[in-house]
């Protein structure tokens, strides 16, 4: 009996000594409970655990780790469908899958009239040399697969120079051919679960710093006078040279692709060139490389004028991209073939040199217009915009002196970010004259203060609304409701340091360091007299006065 107090509340002795007599009276069937229980616990923990041998014959318990789950199967993109193992293949590494290669792709040609084929990448390591695509084929890689580029040298063939370059890009002559290559094809399709393509550049990279190559490096996917082309879901890495370069190209599509390279050490390994192409959608991308991102082209000097090819309506959107030794989105140098219709929107820029970057030069001709950025958010960047006309690499010495780049309509428009040192460096010239460029709502950090940190020169155009920092006074000045508020105070004018001292100058030539080192003293002599003292005054930087020099 629970015995209770005078409230009807239990008694909380009374309740201690029934439980105590409970456990007395029921032992044998409590420790017979607490077996069982123990037996099922150990046998549930079996499943998960197993002994392991250990050192001295000792024994231990080892988490057993779940088995990974089974890869995912590629879905049917064509009519019919191959495995590389169904042509010989083999994914550990050192086989050399070249001639499996080659005739998966024998295989789906013929099946062109039929819709095509694709060929499946299992997962492994699928060492291969160079070899080539055919139309209508799908491409896919599975998850964990990963085609490598084999790096001697000797298994690469060699291929005349582009039309639009005079010769291999870095040295004359014959230049080596892509890892994966197709020319004159329609509805190639490069895709998977996020299989990589790896070039394994290293060797390359190192041969080319030592100077011991004697044609030019390989890309890693080439494509040249094709159309309809989707390379999506997949990794493109160490390259040894650009990693996908599409050469007079139509209608190209790039999304969710990562492209990886060291940061450092990994020379010319672009991520991704449109070169003399159009209609192209670069979107959902991850690009992290030894140089550009990301680079527009169209031809070198005289040749690539006369190829006459421009890159036009090209759409990069939603992309990240990083270079630490040079921009996340580029424009040029070749561009001599024309560049127009280019809108870049939601993009990201981090660690990198130089975000934006518009480059070309005298005896580049062509043009670069009707160009609009949008959404552009840069972290870290030594130089947020850049636009440079000096870009004096030349494919030989017949390039013609005359031929003057156009720059036309320009825009740059929601600009952000931090930690950037310089937001703008527009510098045009006499000859190459920067036309029609805007800047509207844009606000960047600035990380260091010392330098005059938005740059012009030869620039003509407007800033629409709140800009941040300050831009330079050659530029129009319009509120948010585009009414005209102020004048640009100077044209063509830029700033630049001479012996410690700042000035400005106003109508003639930018001076800089290397002009002044190439010009030499005598004419620098004129331009101080032009500038400070008239025409009728001569001044010698041999003598100089103490108040200026």
């Amino acid at each position: 009996m629970v015995e209770t107090s005078g409230g009807g509340r239990l008694h909380p002795h009374g309740q201690r000594r029934g439980v105590a007599a409970f456990l007395a009276a029921n032992k044998t069937l409590l420790a017979a409970a607490w077996v069982v229980g123990f037996t099922l616990v150990f046998l549930w923990q079996s499943t998960s655990v197993s002994v392991g041998g250990g050192g001295g014959g000792r024994g231990f318990l080892r988490l057993r780790s779940a088995a990974p789950p089974p890869p995912r199967p590629p879905p049917l993109l064509r009519p019919k469908a191959y495995n590389l193992t169904d042509f010989g293949g083999v994914g550990d590494g050192r086989a050399v899958n070249t001639e499996a290669f080659e005739r998966a792709v024998k295989a789906i040609a013929a099946l062109a009239e039929r819709g095509g084929g694709q060929l499946n990448v299992p997962p492994g390591r699928w060492l291969t040399a160079p070899f080539n695509l055919t139309s209508h084929i799908t491409l896919f890689l599975a998850e964990g697969s990963e085609i490598l580029g084999i790096p001697d040298e000797r298994y690469w063939p060699l291929m005349p120079a582009l039309p639009s370059y005079g010769y291999g890009r870095e040295r004359k002559g014959p230049r080596f051919g892509s890892l994966i290559h197709g020319q004159n094809l329609k509805d190639v399709v490069i895709t998977g679960h996020n299989g990589s393509i790896n070039g394994q550049g290293e060797v390359w990279w190192l041969k080319h710093r030592r100077r011991i190559l004697n044609n030019t490096r390989p890309p890693l996917l080439q494509l040249m006078w094709s159309k309809d082309i989707v390379v999506a879901n997949i990794t493109l890495k160490n390259s040894p040279f650009w990693h996908f370069h599409p050469f007079d190209c139509t209608n190209v599509t790039v999304s969710n692709v990562t492209i990886l390279a060291p940061i450092f050490g990994a020379p010319n390994t672009d991520g991704i060139d449109p070169d003399s192409c159009q209609d192209v959608l670069i979107e959902n991308c991850y690009i992290s490389v030894g140089d550009d991102a990301i680079a527009v082209k169209s031809g070198w000097d005289q040749y690539g004028i006369a190829y006459g090819r421009p890159s036009r309506n090209i759409v990069i959107h939603n992309v990240i991209a990083r270079s630490l030794v040079s921009a996340g989105i580029s424009i040029g140098s070749e561009m001599s073939g024309g560049v127009a219709n280019v809108t870049v929107e939601d993009v990201r820029i981090w660690e990198s040199r130089r975000g934006l970057r518009i480059k070309t030069a005298i005896g580049r001709g062509g043009y670069i217009r009707d160009i609009s950025y949008r959404n552009i958010t840069f972290d870290n960047v030594r130089a947020g915009i850049v636009i440079k006309v000096d870009y004096n690499e030349h494919a030989d010495d017949g390039y013609d002196r005359d031929a003057f780049p156009d720059i036309t309509n320009i825009s740059f428009k929601e600009i952000h970010g931090r930690g950037v040192r310089v937001p703008v460096r527009a510098h045009g010239s006499s000859d190459i004259p920067i036309k029609d460029i805007s800047f509207q709502d844009m606000s960047i950090g600035i990380s260091y203060k010392k330098k005059h940190i938005f740059q012009c020169s030869f620039i003509e155009g407007r800033v629409i609304g709140s800009v941040f920092p300050k831009p330079c006074e050659n530029l129009d000045l319009y509120d948010e409701q585009g009414q005209l508020v102020k004048r640009a105070a100077m044209l063509n004018s830029t700033e630049w340091k001479l012996h410690g001292y700042m000035t400005r100058s106003s109508g003639v030539k930018a001076v800089n360091k290397r002009s002044i080192m190439k010009q030499g003293w005598r004419e620098l002599e004129e331009v101080v007299n032009s500038l400070f003292w008239g025409q009728g005054t001569n001044l010698s930087c041999s003598q100089p006065e103490p108040s200026v020099l």
